[in-house]
């Protein structure tokens, strides 16, 4: 066996480890990102401000009366008449599901998408398992791996919009990139 072809073995496993390094610190990234977006809570909403403390307020209540024992009945249940029953309905948002700005993480080489999706993913694996597939597709003939979400209140998000992510998600999500390079090289081979 000659030097250059040792030197040849040398680069293509380099390559292959380049490559896994990349694709696990882009799959760990999407994930942070993900898992870090936003998903709509109408309770959360200044509309309902007023809904919500007053619910609050009604399982205080309930709550306290639970707590004196003239107040149940043997086997430990409320007595009758005795739980408040009350509370107001929220006005926005009623049938609001939350998930679609989580749904909309898209992943692709070279070119960014530029579409949305009509995905709703309240917990993120859609995206999440969607973006892993494409991103195992990555070999180092790949100039940029692009993660984007292009609904149009993605921006605002990602600038404090959101109590539930006020520092953003990709912006706090890349701050950890070097510890998702650094546990990628450890497992390799």
């Amino acid at each position: 066996m000659s030097f250059s072809l040792d030197l040849k073995a040398f680069a293509e496993k380099a390559t292959i480890n380049a490559e896994t390094v990349v694709q696990k610190v882009a799959i760990d990234l999407l994930g942070a990102v993900v898992d870090r977006s936003p998903v709509g809570n109408p309770e959360l909403w200044a509309a309902n401000s007023v809904a919500v403390q007053y619910n609050n307020e009604v399982a205080r209540l309930n709550a306290e009366l639970r707590n004196d024992p003239e107040n149940l009945s043997r086997n430990g249940r409320m007595k009758p008449g005795r739980l408040i029953k009350d509370g107001m309905d929220l006005v926005a948002g009623g049938n609001y599901v939350g998930g679609r700005f989580r749904g909309n993480w898209q992943v692709s080489f070279d070119t960014a998408k530029t579409g949305t999706l009509e995905r709703i993913d309240p917990t993120g694996q859609d995206s999440k398992g969607d973006g892993a597939t494409v991103i195992q597709g990555f070999t180092t003939q790949v100039g940029t791996i692009w993660m984007m979400n292009n609904l149009p209140y993605a921006q605002p998000l990602e600038y404090g919009h959101s109590s539930q992510a006020p520092a953003g998600m990709v912006r706090v999500s890349v701050l950890e990139v070097q510890m998702f390079i650094d546990k990628a090289v450890s497992e390799l081979p």
